[in-house]
């Protein structure tokens, strides 16, 4: 008897396990852990401009945008800008910031040939002379950006080409600017290696990411919506850095033709307890919510022992840390979401706001979303829905020449 099938079946841990691990032979994220960063660190010095502006959008600049915001505590007193819209108003503004005298552009596409980002380098060249005294690029190696930056002799770092843009941000699209902002890379690298090292020897986190993304891939029609709630403000890039690392890599046609449906959505909190909560308490039961909480600001900032008239009710709250409130408000809409007993989530604590654990983060949200894409079977690296709208434009703008 013969016998053949044309749809899939939820492969078990071990399989998956091993077909991660063969993806380390041709995705090349994996392994951007361990490379040599001293070709960035030693550009870094020679950076002398105060304002640095990264020009990139999507992966050439969510990952660097979200280090940066997580981290700015930590950097030099450089300035740090991001030129990624084609809205007019919002770049003249963002330009209008810059002393064009003392700026240094980093020029971030993978293709060469990113509509926005080609839109902007255009209008920067026409109010400023941009050489290699002050603009760098950051593209493959046989790109029309890098064939740019050669004709006028500016300095290029080489984006692998086996590294899809949005897992780039530990490729030189985010580490140069990292390091000119003066960031330990090699603590933010060192934080990428424990996850992979735990992962790939089997430690507790191998057991912990199989778990949740096997949870998500077996009840992905219940729970289609992945809600990150990030009870800091510091995460916001974080949280936009997901949104597209989770829609742009888990959004497809699997190999039975059925389309996956994972929906990305980013809260922060407290801000979004006035907001989305009502609808994760009472709403329709499709999402999975997780936590992240940071276990310690740093920072004392108090709510000082003072009585206001007529608020005297809430004279409870003086003397509180806001960083201990803060945290308080994330256990205690942790407690009410449990208390439900019908919305599945998890809690992730960030020990403190350094380079090791921003790091962590990012790359157990990369490992985590290739292993969920290895679950429902999809390329996961690609991106034809995008391509589709690209070429469409690209087409219309053809036309109005």
């Amino acid at each position: 008897m013969d016998y053949s099938k044309n749809f899939y079946q939820i492969k078990s841990n071990e399989e998956i396990f091993y077909k991660v691990s063969l993806e380390k032979n041709t995705v090349g994220y994996y392994d951007l852990p361990f490379q040599d960063t001293s070709e960035f660190k030693e550009y870094a010095k020679t950076v002398t401009q105060q304002d640095i502006v990264v020009v990139g959008i999507g992966g050439s600049s969510l990952g660097t945008y979200a280090i940066h915001k997580f981290l700015q505590h930590k950097e030099n007193m450089k300035k740090l800008h991001f030129l990624e819209s084609t809205d007019p108003l919002d770049l003249e503004r963002r330009i209008s910031k810059l002393d064009l005298n003392d700026t240094l552009f980093i020029i971030i596409s993978k293709s060469g040939t990113t509509i926005e980002t080609v839109s902007i380098l255009k209008y920067l060249s026409s109010i400023t002379m941009l050489d290699k005294s002050n603009t760098i690029c950051i593209t493959e190696s046989d790109s029309k950006l890098n064939t740019y930056a050669k004709t006028n002799d500016m300095k290029t770092f080489e984006i692998p080409k086996n590294v899809g843009g949005r897992f780039s941000v530990f490729t030189a699209v985010g580490l140069v600017t990292m390091a000119i902002m003066g960031l330990d890379i090699d603590r933010i690298l060192f934080g990428c290696q424990t996850i992979y090292n735990d992962y790939f020897n089997r430690g507790d986190y191998y057991t912990s990411i199989m778990e949740k993304a096997r949870f998500i891939v077996e009840n992905k029609n219940r729970f289609n919506i992945n809600v990150v709630f990030s009870y800091s403000s510091l995460l916001e890039g974080f949280n936009k850095w997901y949104v597209q690392l989770w829609g742009e890599s888990l959004g497809k046609i699997n190999i039975n033709q059925t389309k996956q449906a994972l929906t990305p959505i980013a809260l922060t909190g407290p801000v979004d307890q006035h907001s989305f909560l009502q609808l994760i308490m009472e709403g329709k039961r499709d999402k999975t919510i997780t936590f992240i909480k940071v276990a310690d600001f740093e920072n004392e900032l108090t709510i000082p022992d003072v009585s206001l008239p007529g608020l005297e009710e809430l004279d409870y709250i003086n003397n509180i840390k806001f960083k201990n409130l803060i945290n308080e408000q994330a256990d205690a809409t942790i407690e009410a979401i449990q208390n439900l007993k019908d919305i599945p989530c998890d809690i992730i604590t960030i020990e403190a706001q350094d380079e090791y654990n921003i790091g962590k983060l990012m790359y157990s949200y990369e490992l985590l979303t290739s292993i969920v894409g290895s679950f429902v079977q999809i390329n996961t690296y690609d991106q034809p829905g995008v391509e589709a709208g690209k070429i469409i434009l690209k087409d219309k703008l053809k036309k109005k020449i």
